[in-house]
């Protein structure tokens, strides 16, 4: 049976680290289409970590797509998990991931079929949807917002 997102152990609480040195791109080795490759782990660092290894402008748009995630789920859980970074409602499953291409940064939304408007970028998985961000693209923030929210508030995908 596929679990749940676990409950955040004690030391997880301090998910900002204190004093580190942020990550730059050049000291995480990429995956083929610029992936950065980040050990797997919960709380805010791994992703944080993630973002900076993102090459170029791509680590903007993750800058980007974190606040307002944050900002949109107050609580917000988060994991990098396959080498991508993942939102979720702990102990509920995870609604979002993040995943770094060649041309652009590639949204999931693990329950995108049943968000209205649906976004536009379809998977093989009939459930799954996309929203791909490329260089130069103006993101609809109140549309992106909108779309997080009401996946949070759908049952979670469970990885």
């Amino acid at each position: 049976m596929p679990s749940k997102i676990p409950k955040k152990p004690a030391a997880a609480k301090a998910d900002k680290p204190q004093g580190a040195s942020p990550v730059q791109s050049g000291d995480v080795p990429l995956l083929s289409g610029g992936n950065p490759q980040i050990a797997k782990g919960y709380g805010d660092a791994p992703v944080q970590a993630y973002i900076a290894a993102m090459p170029g402008w791509k680590s903007d748009v993750g800058r980007r797509l974190d606040a307002l995630i944050e900002r949109s789920v107050p609580g917000v859980y988060k994991a990098v998990k396959w080498n991508s970074p993942l939102y979720g409602l702990e102990g509920e499953g995870w609604f979002l991931g993040i995943h770094v291409y060649t041309k652009y940064v590639k949204v999931a939304f693990f329950r995108g079929s049943s968000l209205n408007p649906i976004p536009p970028g379809q998977s093989k998985q009939k459930d799954v949807r996309y929203l791909d961000i490329r260089e130069g693209d103006q993101l609809d923030e109140e549309q992106f917002v909108d779309w997080v929210r009401q996946a949070s508030q759908l049952p979670g995908e469970r990885m």
